[in-house]
């Protein structure tokens, strides 16, 4: 909790330094395998965002969530929406009703509005759709049961899309089932659409120094399915950070960044090419799986620079001695 609230800090200071006011509403992306390893470090970067704590009972089980007073928390409590990976919803049950409780009673505090986004936003969506604040509250979605995924990586990889909006309506459709104080699933398309026009930044926690946003295509299905959601929501770009928790207290980076930094070490970077390569076909499919999803940043937030692509060209295309290694193998 207490990690989880220092890192919250700093994507509000990192966003801040950006030149951006204080944001009321952020899209967290939470993964299953990502909470387990850190002890709950991206659980609690919600609950601190939400001005929020655990609650145990006597027994010392995990009952609910705790508001910290606006004094406390010194700052607006910020609304967040949270899409959770199918991993997630299959091993965390506790966890999920404790982030629904956590949205749930900063929606019924009364409490200023430029104070409380995140009631600010229940109040809207109720008095535009009507309906009860419970289900106005509600902030935590996943897939249906049984499924995972947002597809939109599948989209990507198979060249199954002529428009990026096709993108986000495949993230929404297959994300947009809520879940609540009881656990169980509901699906709320209008809600997460409502939702989602709200957000001024997307965000997610990077905790493998072996696996980065360019090397597996869960990342650009995930924060960049939401990503291209929130802008179709929206009809405008919004920032995209990634928390790097890999060394020391950790680093909030631009998508930007993070993709460049990748590009760099990875991709470009003669020793881990030349590495790949040694393993023939395999090493192949390697570099151009680094490719797609430097592409699927692209397709879902459009915030990949030109140069990555001009190198990657001249790299691995252009280079006639380079092309025909790369077909041989």
């Amino acid at each position: 909790v207490a990690v989880g609230a220092r890192q919250a800090e700093r994507l509000l200071a990192r966003h801040a330094a950006d030149g951006h006011p204080m944001p009321e509403s952020i899209a967290l992306v939470l993964w299953g395998t990502d909470n387990l390893k850190t002890e709950g470090a991206p659980i609690a970067q919600a609950l601190a965002l939400l001005g929020a704590r655990p609650r145990f009972d006597t027994y010392g089980r995990l009952a609910g969530a705790t508001l910290l007073p606006l004094a406390e928390l010194g700052r607006p409590r910020v609304d967040v929406v949270m899409t959770l990976s199918g991993i997630f919803r299959d091993l965390l049950p506790l966890q999920i009703k404790l982030l629904a409780d956590a949205a749930f009673q900063a929606a019924s505090s009364d409490e200023p509005l430029d104070q409380n986004f995140v009631r600010k936003h229940a109040l809207a969506y109720q008095k535009q759709h009507g309906g009860d604040l419970e289900t106005a509250a509600l902030r935590v979605f996943s897939n249906a049961d049984g499924a995972y995924g947002a597809n939109v990586n599948h989209l990507i990889d198979s060249s199954r899309w002529d428009d990026e909006d096709e993108l986000a309506e495949c993230y929404t459709r297959r994300k947009s089932f809520a879940y609540g104080r009881a656990g169980r699933p509901l699906q709320q398309t209008a809600l997460l659409q409502h939702a989602l026009a709200d957000v001024t930044l997307a965000y997610q926690n990077l905790d493998s120094v072996e696996i980065g946003v360019t090397t597996v295509d869960h990342y650009f299905d995930t924060l960049g399915g939401i990503s291209r959601a929130v802008k179709r929501a929206r009809k405008q770009d919004i920032p995209v950070y990634i928390s790097d928790q890999t060394s020391g207290d950790g680093k909030v980076r631009t998508l930007a960044e993070q993709v460049a930094l990748e590009t760099r070490t990875r991709t470009l970077n003669p020793k881990w090419y030349e590495g790949m390569l040694e393993h023939g076909y395999e090493g192949v499919r390697q570099i151009e799986v680094q490719v797609t999803n430097t592409m699927g940043w692209s397709a879902t937030t459009g915030q990949v620079a030109p140069w990555i692509y001009q190198q990657i060209s001249s790299t691995f295309v252009l280079d006639a001695a380079m092309r025909d290694r790369l077909a041989r193998l």
